[in-house]
């Protein structure tokens, strides 16, 4: 049995090319999008808890889909495989590049970008867990959604309740309504969620994007959904 720890559109593709797999979402959205075959919603309660859990359930490898800032989830199940010896790797799409055109401004975290807005009508794209950060500034922000944020959050603040995918003409149509100035976000690379980006370079409107986190020493990685499911074959031919 194979464990996907998912939440993204690799891991949703990873569970339909792959048999007895179950999937493991974190539970954040109240209707996630959900893969095919087995499901597991919520937290695992630590590394104790994942750990009784993979063992528990004869897990033989863990493919970590998880999104690129899920640095938590990550280090645990690096933890915890390691010392279990249960095959494990890390799938992760590559990195947004900049193009001719853009004005992009690279930072450290969420809470460094927070210091560093260019502009005063701010499109923030990092995550409504991640409003906080914004709390005590001044500036007017756009925010999108699936589900209602919660406080604290920007005094001045417009939220749009939707779900992506977003094409180039819905970013620009939005940016033209709300007046936005700069685009805040995170390197979460490949192209489902690039279209703000292509959007932001049309308007010439600056970009502030925060570096992705580190992997834990040692893990292996593949950077597509094919060289996953390789990876997954491989171990089963072992």
């Amino acid at each position: 049995m194979i464990l996907v720890l998912g939440g993204t559109g690799e891991a949703r593709r990873l569970a339909s090319e792959l048999p007895d797999v179950i999937s493991s979402l974190a539970g954040r959205v109240r209707t996630p999008r959900l893969p095919p075959g087995q499901v597991r919603v919520g937290g695992f309660g630590g590394p104790e808890g994942l750990r009784q859990w993979l063992l528990s359930n004869k897990i033989d490898a863990v493919v970590d889909a998880t999104h690129p800032f899920a640095a938590r989830m990550t280090a645990t199940a690096a933890k915890v495989t390691a010392e279990e010896s249960i095959p494990f790797v890390v799938l992760r799409r590559p990195g947004w590049a900049p193009g001719p055109g853009d004005d992009w401004h690279w930072v450290d975290s969420v809470a460094e970008a927070a210091r560093n807005l260019p502009a005063e009508r701010v499109f923030l794209t990092t995550g409504r867990e991640e409003l906080a950060e914004f709390a005590d500034l001044g500036n007017w922000f756009l925010a999108r959604s699936v589900e209602p944020p919660e406080p604290p959050m920007p005094r001045r603040l417009q939220v749009v309740l939707d779900r992506g995918p977003f094409t180039v003409e819905d970013e620009l149509a939005l940016m033209h309504e709300y007046g936005i100035q700069a685009l805040v976000t995170k390197d979460s690379g490949g192209d489902m969620t690039a279209a703000k980006l292509t959007a932001a370079r049309a308007l010439k409107i600056p970009v502030v994007i925060v570096r992705r986190p580190p992997l834990p020493d040692g893990v292996s990685t593949v950077s597509s959904v094919e060289e996953a499911v390789s990876w997954v074959r491989g171990i089963a031919e072992a």
